[in-house]
Formats: structure tokens, C-alpha cells, sequence
């Protein structure tokens, strides 16, 4: 498993007028958090674009549990209990205060596309790579095993087709 802890502290214009963060913008942070992680991984997303592989949000899953309110440092955990299969990749999140309370869980499924055509890809040899020492052995090779991913893995969402 991989996991990277990203500290975040609330702007005033993020909150409601009831002082909570506004629920729309825990996605926003679920993203700051991955792609924080990628980057202490060494892998950037400009890098991937580079190589025309995008990676939208096929599915996105948030859980509220207390709010979060302006000043407040959070910690968001990413985590992914799995590698990658295929063309997809579940991020997993947590989002704790500074008492360590917990916020907000969620998660974000991306999938691997290519930005020429919005078809899925296989997950890119350099981020399995990077991700590959998290893992055991079999769980790195995935079930098709080493390079035998295609495309067709995981249809992407008709919404990702150009």
C-alpha cells in the first residue's frame, strides 16, 4: 500500500456561510492531495500530458462526517491499497484536523486515457514503476501480469470519449 499524508489549511474563501468548508470543495482538495502524492513519487502530471496520457475522474465519493472550518490545518491521506489495473487507479482519502479527528473519507477512480482520443491505456511503465516498491510481487504484475494490459481493460465513460 502507498500512502502520503498532504497538510492544506482552509482559506476563508472556501467556507459557507455557516463557516464550513463548502462541500464542493473537497473534490478540489482530493486533487491537490494526488497530485501532491505523484510528485513526492516523482511523477508529474505535466510529464504525463507530455507523453499524451490524461488521467480524468471516472467516479468520484466523498463522505462527510464533521465539517471543516476556515483556519484549520488539515491533513489529507491519499492512499492506494491496490496498484493500478488496467487503465484505472482508486485513490483513497482521509482528512483528519489538527486534533486529529476525522472529516472527511473519500475516494476518486481515474482512469488512464490518452489525450489524443479519450481511449483508456494501459497504466504508463513509469508510474507503475514508481509505484511498484509499495506492493508485493503479485500485486504489482496485476492480474494479466507484466506489459499485458490493453486498452480495453476499462472502458472509459462515454463522457471521456472525444
Amino acid at each position: 500500500m502507498y500512502s502520503a499524508d498532504i497538510q492544506l489549511r482552509v482559506r476563508y474563501a472556501e467556507t459557507d456561510q455557516m463557516g464550513y468548508v463548502y462541500h464542493g470543495n473537497y473534490a478540489a482538495y482530493f486533487e491537490v492531495a494526488r497530485t501532491e502524492a505523484f510528485r513526492q513519487l516523482g511523477i508529474r502530471y505535466r510529464d504525463l500530458e507530455t507523453q499524451g496520457v490524461g488521467m480524468p475522474v471516472g467516479e468520484l465519493r466523498t463522505r462527510f462526517r464533521r465539517p471543516a472550518r476556515y483556519d484549520d490545518l488539515l491533513t489529507i491521506r491519499v492512499m492506494l491499497k491496490e496498484l493500478a489495473e488496467g487503465s484505472r487507479v482508486n485513490f483513497e482519502y482521509e482528512i483528519r484536523n489538527e486534533a486529529g479527528d476525522l472529516l472527511t473519507e473519500g475516494s476518486t477512480l481515474m482512469v488512464f486515457v490518452s489525450t489524443s482520443n479519450g481511449r483508456p491505456v494501459p497504466i504508463p511503465a513509469s508510474v507503475r514503476q514508481q509505484l511498484a516498491p509499495y506492493f508485493s510481487e503479485a500485486e504489482a504484475l496485476g492480474p494479466l501480469g507484466a506489459g499485458r494490459a490493453t486498452p480495453g481493460d476499462a472502458p472509459a465513460p462515454a463522457a471521456f470519449g472525444k
